[in-house]
């Protein structure tokens, strides 16, 4: 069971690795990151839409529930479009998204931290990054007039934070993996 646990560490360090190098990004270059994660969004919205929307007429015939998708496709490339036309009140939607992610990902690591702690042991760093999570979530539910540039500096923080908080526990479990297969 042990070493089921401690399997994937390098996947943890990993992940830790690359939320500082975007928490650099965001601290770095604030404003673009914030434009990047805006066009992102929108580019993704818009692509998906027009493949739905070519999937559901190429099925029409197929099936009768072809009209949800064609729906979905037209709602993709609606909120695509509305990305490029009115960047500034999308990037305030990011924000609550982002929040709302934040506040489930803490809950959820404080859980699995507690859940660890009872079967392994030691899992404070864990813990401490699902705080940090939720923290970070409900301070931006909170806060959403700060002002999005130092919303994507608070990003930037927080992914420091939490990359270097994953990166100390996956060479832990990496050592802990060690004695328990010794």
């Amino acid at each position: 069971m042990a070493t089921i646990v401690f399997r994937h560490w390098w996947a943890v360090v990993l992940r830790g690795v690359i939320a500082i190098l975007f928490g650099l990004m965001a601290l770095t270059w604030p404003r673009p990151t914030l434009e990047i994660l805006v066009i992102f969004f929108g580019a993704f919205a818009l692509v998906s839409g027009i493949f739905a929307m070519v999937v559901a007429l190429g099925d029409r015939g197929m099936h009768e529930r072809w009209s949800m998708l064609l729906a979905e496709g037209v709602v993709g490339i609606g909120i695509g479009l509305i990305t490029f036309f009115w960047p500034l009140i999308t990037a305030l939607i990011l924000l609550y998204l982002i929040a709302i992610w934040a506040i489930v990902t803490g809950v959820m690591e404080i859980a699995v931290a507690t859940w660890m702690h009872r079967t392994a042991g030691n899992e404070w760093m864990l813990l401490l990054g699902g705080i940090t999570s939720l923290l970070f979530g409900l301070l931006l539910a909170a806060l959403p007039g700060v002002g999005l540039l130092a919303l994507t500096w608070l990003i930037g923080i927080y992914a420091l934070v939490f990359g270097v908080l994953l990166v100390f526990l996956g060479f832990q479990r990496k050592r802990l993996e060690r004695l328990v297969t010794i």
